[in-house]
């Protein structure tokens, strides 16, 4: 897929007849060549060719069911979610499907580990199955991906996360920087920590928000963002324990470790308790996303509710709109509050 097609609005997927005008030929011929079926005709290497190249030149994907849903509603819809591993993610797609019964859908459910080529192969996969519509949570992907996804199938789309602007696709998201904001600012003026060290994922569009709210409450309350104090993780928690065996091992270590997300935080759990430091009194931790484990851990995780049970069923909802036409209208953005939860790691 490229990156540089604009954006549009109103398009239609590309089809077998967009290929066949383009190259010369019929809708028939272009079928043999992609089908590569033994053929009574022989297809000469320039007509071959000439397929092949409108093909590359459009981008188009043939869909392997094509000839039976002709017209006709797959009731399937798409999920894509980042890690598969992280709890946060089953509240979403389970109530997903809970709306998706409700209309007689079915769900295919894909997991993407953050890799920006595991949301490409998704998208492509999109181009040549039947699907009506489709839930992401793209950390990768542009507007220009899903734009071309969306030319390609005809398909509706909508997305959990704010940095997509695509004037056709809703969007669901919560304010995670200025909740990262309030967040931090509570630990200094409530709690009295100078020192946080910040475990951030940066370079994704929820990680680089984040970052942006805890720098901002720093200088906000007058202090100096200290490099050392910010250490990257990867989402998991064994980023988490070796971000923390870094913060740890400072001249001067934090008095509370702030994770971007609850595995993470629970790797650093992990480390403060392996090195014989007590939590809260030695050293406190705040997490984000309020998965199940927090109240499972001991100490119990400080940690951010997103309430994912409410995104699910918000994203789902959104979707059958589309997909049933209720609505037709442009882009809509929903957004939720956090809440912070505090328990006995702070």
């Amino acid at each position: 897929m490229s990156r540089n097609n604009k954006v549009t609005q109103g398009t239609r997927p590309i089809t077998m007849r967009d290929v066949a005008q383009l190259a010369g030929v019929s809708q028939t011929t272009v079928s043999r060549v992609l089908s590569q079926a033994a053929s009574p005709i022989a297809i000469s290497e320039e007509t071959y060719k000439k397929v092949q190249d409108a093909v590359e030149q459009l981008g188009y994907y043939p869909n392997i069911a094509a000839r039976s849903l002709r017209g006709q509603s797959a009731e399937m819809i798409a999920v894509m979610i980042a890690d598969i591993s992280n709890p946060f993610y089953h509240s979403i797609v389970q109530n997903v499907q809970a709306v998706s019964r409700q209309h007689n859908f079915d769900v295919v459910i894909a997991n993407t580990d953050h890799v920006y080529e595991n949301e490409i192969h998704f998208c492509e996969a999109m181009m040549r199955r039947p699907v009506d519509g489709i839930i992401m949570v793209p950390y990768h992907l542009s507007d220009e991906n899903i734009d071309q996804l969306i030319q390609r199938t005809g398909v509706e789309v909508v997305v959990l996360g704010e940095h997509i602007h695509h004037p056709t696709v809703d969007v669901f998201h919560a304010d995670d920087e200025n909740a990262t904001f309030d967040t931090t600012e509570w630990l200094i003026q409530k709690k009295g920590h100078k020192r946080i060290g910040f475990i951030a994922v940066q370079n994704t569009p929820p990680g680089d928000r984040r970052i942006r709210g805890h720098l901002r409450a720093l200088e906000n309350n007058g202090i100096s963002a200290d490099q050392a104090l910010i250490v990257q993780g990867d989402w998991s928690v064994d980023s988490g324990y070796r971000a923390t065996q870094r913060l740890l091992g400072l001249n001067k270590r934090p008095s509370v470790i702030f994770a971007c997300n609850d595995h993470m935080a629970i790797g650093a759990l992990n480390c403060i308790l392996d090195c014989g430091l007590r939590i809260p009194d030695d050293i406190a931790i705040v997490g984000f996303d309020n998965i199940p484990t927090t109240t499972q851990v001991r100490p119990k995780l400080t940690t951010i509710a997103q309430f994912p049970v409410e995104i699910g069923h918000l994203l789902a909802q959104a979707l059958f709109e589309r997909i049933e036409k209720s609505y037709t209208g442009p882009r809509r953005v929903f957004a939720r509050k956090m809440q912070l939860i505090e328990r006995d790691s702070t």
